[in-house]
């Protein structure tokens, strides 16, 4: 059982340095924000060892970026853009019992419950960035609703890292499904 923990906290090491690589290697928005692969191991973690391995994974993600020089205007702000956006993307694990059960069966519903996970995780990122950009970044509205201003914005870069993560991750548990199995 104790190297059984071990081993997770290694990945999850492992693999917070993978997504901080990985939202480095991004096409950025003028703004804030990008699209990147960033929430592909916090799925990865959160399919393979659960909702702590998931959530923990996302958070250190959020804690690397503010680390390593996160543009933070605001601590509630820094709070919300990387301690909430990455943590909550760890709930992709919530899809991880049936996606175990969809492995005995055809790789159409392995695609259905990755991708269902990744919207999840995505969605809640999505939202944390939101409010954030709706209180902390009105200020860019003008002369819009600072919250339909801060929807369409994110939108802009949240929707599709959304759509390539779950394109990416669709086809990283198909041709591995040795992910699957806890180690």
């Amino acid at each position: 059982m104790e190297k059984k923990r071990l081993l997770m906290l290694v990945e999850i090491a492992i693999f917070a340095s993978i997504g901080l690589v990985l939202d480095k290697l991004t096409f950025s928005m003028p703004q804030g924000g990008s699209v990147s692969f960033v929430m592909l191991p916090i799925i990865l973690m959160g399919i393979r060892w659960g909702l702590t391995g998931g959530l923990t994974t996302g958070f250190l993600i959020g804690a690397l970026q503010i680390a390593f020089g996160a543009t933070i205007y605001h601590w509630a702000q820094g709070l919300l853009d990387y301690g909430v956006a990455f943590t909550v993307v760890g709930f992709a694990a919530l899809i991880r019992k049936p996606l175990l059960n969809a492995t005995k069966g055809a790789k159409r519903r392995i695609i259905l419950w990755v991708t269902l996970g990744t919207i999840l995780g995505g969605v809640l990122r999505y939202m944390a960035h939101t409010v954030a950009g709706a209180i902390f970044f009105a200020e860019y509205a003008g002369d819009q609703n600072p919250w339909i201003y801060s929807i369409i914005y994110n939108g802009t870069y949240m929707l599709p890292a959304i759509v390539l993560t779950a394109i990416a991750a669709s086809l990283l548990f198909t041709s591995a499904p040795q992910l699957f199995k806890e180690a």
